[in-house]
């Protein structure tokens, strides 16, 4: 049977394609792909599509077909091939990703995509490597090496060096059940209400929300994560004071290592936390797990309006206790040695004997 998919865009995605299209700044296709849309949510049938836009008609109905299907993102972008192969071995990946967060080149002010294949060939197997194939690696990293803002490693020093490589010891011993390795951050939440009721999601529709919200104040989480097994915990506050944070230590050895010897807890050293912090810089937040964990939890759990605490907690709770069922864990990549391989230029000089 032959379905015909109805483009209907909302406002919001009918701004983002005329934006996309006036920029002028993405592939043919892509550009394509906006005009089929934004030609059939004006009612142009599939035949006067394929001819003003120059492309054949399976286009114009597998564009559709995606958009109805999928979202709008989906229907700009190219479907990944069937059984093709990844270009990097997932260790490879790792190596990329250390790479780009490590200082670029002398006489290079940041990473390239360019410059980041031409590394990877030098340390690889790989006679060549695309910038595209760095580019997709890197976004699913969440990584964009030619923007400032994304340089994770600051500059070292030997107190730097020494703080890294204790951390990145503790996450390569083998797992104690007396002596567990606890990462902990906090992170605020700002509480948004809706201003209008959304439009639910229809056949053929997604779902319409107001570009309008209301500001409900924030909140605070703290959020705790084992390193060695699939367990995590979030705490939600009204505030992020020093008595709050000592309330989630006191939980964290009575309530859940309550058998424990002793807790290595891996954090930063902001105000509100103790001076036993186990390395020094907030500059230093790359080396520390949770910081993964929340980017997963603002995800899969935080990406859409929640505008009161109470209903904050009972989304959380349900993302943790799923999270934790499933036995989800952070796979850690970077190590002392690669840590040391990567990053050698920035370890102190030592004096050699003659």
């Amino acid at each position: 049977m032959n379905v015909r998919y109805r483009v209907d865009l909302s406002q919001v995605e009918r701004t983002e394609l005329r934006a996309l299209l006036s920029s002028g700044k993405h592939a043919s296709r892509k550009l394509k792909r906006a005009q089929i849309l934004l030609a059939a949510d004006a009612g142009a049938g599939d035949e006067e599509i394929a001819r003003s836009v120059g492309v054949g008609g399976s286009t114009v109905y597998r564009i559709k077909r995606r958009f109805v299907e999928g979202n709008l993102e989906r229907a700009l972008s190219d479907e990944p091939r069937p059984g093709a192969e990844r270009k990097l071995t997932v260790k490879e990946e790792a190596l990329l990703v250390a790479t780009a967060c490590a200082s670029p080149p002398e006489g290079r002010a940041r990473w390239t995509l360019d410059l980041l294949a031409g590394a990877m060939v030098k340390l690889t197997e790989h006679k060549s490597l695309s910038h595209e194939t760095v580019r997709r690696r890197l976004a699913e990293n969440g990584l964009k090496p030619w923007r400032k803002d994304m340089w994770c490693i600051p500059q070292v020093d030997g107190e730097y060096v020494a703080r890294m490589e204790d951390v990145l010891d503790l996450y390569a011993e083998a797992p104690d059940p007396k002596r567990p390795v606890v990462c902990f951050d906090e992170s605020p939440v700002q509480l948004i209400g809706e201003a209008r009721q959304p439009i639910p999601a229809r056949p053929g529709q997604l779902e319409r929300y107001d570009y309008e919200y209301r500001r409900n104040g924030t909140v605070n989480l703290f959020v705790l994560l084992d390193v060695h097994r699939p367990w995590r915990k979030v705490k939600v506050t009204e505030r992020r004071a020093a008595e709050d944070y000592a309330r989630c230590m006191r939980d964290l050895v009575d309530v859940h290592y309550p058998d424990a010897e002793i807790i290595r807890v891996v954090q930063d050293n902001l105000s509100t936390h103790s001076a036993g912090a186990l390395y020094q810089a907030k500059h230093a937040s790359w080396l520390n797990m949770v910081e993964i964990e929340i980017g997963v939890l603002r995800g899969q759990c935080l990406d859409r309006r929640i505008d009161n605490p109470k209903r904050l907690r009972r989304e959380i709770a349900a993302w943790e206790r799923k999270r934790n069922a499933a036995r989800s864990r952070i796979k850690w990549m970077f190590t002392t040695d690669k840590a040391r391989a990567k990053m050698g230029r920035a370890y102190p000089a030592t004096s050699k004997e003659s």
